[in-house]
């Protein structure tokens, strides 16, 4: 079955954000990753508002599991962390 990650984020640096999404979405990318929603428009129902929503879809679990433990993506996130506040998971999903 396949995964979605779903980040949900608060930038506190831009640029240094910045840097770290460059970085993962390439890193996403060579995991066969594929975003099917960056920011835009949302609405908050319940829990800590985060103005920045991104999903990616995955081929399963174990894919997405190996993009964040890779050394490409931990690179990446050096860039994020003290940049931003976030939550990140990876649900299955029944296709």
């Amino acid at each position: 079955m396949s995964a979605l990650w779903i980040a949900h984020v608060t930038v506190t640096d831009e640029e240094a954000y910045g840097r770290y999404a460059a970085l993962a979405t390439k890193a996403i990318a060579a995991h066969g990753g594929r975003f099917i929603a960056r920011g835009g428009r949302y609405v908050q129902l319940e829990g800590t508002d985060r103005p920045r929503n991104v999903v990616a879809r995955f081929a399963s679990v174990e894919k997405a599991e190996e993009c964040y433990n890779s050394d490409a993506y931990q690179e990446a996130l050096n860039h994020a962390r003290g940049a931003s506040e976030r939550e990140l998971m990876i649900v299955e999903i029944d296709d």
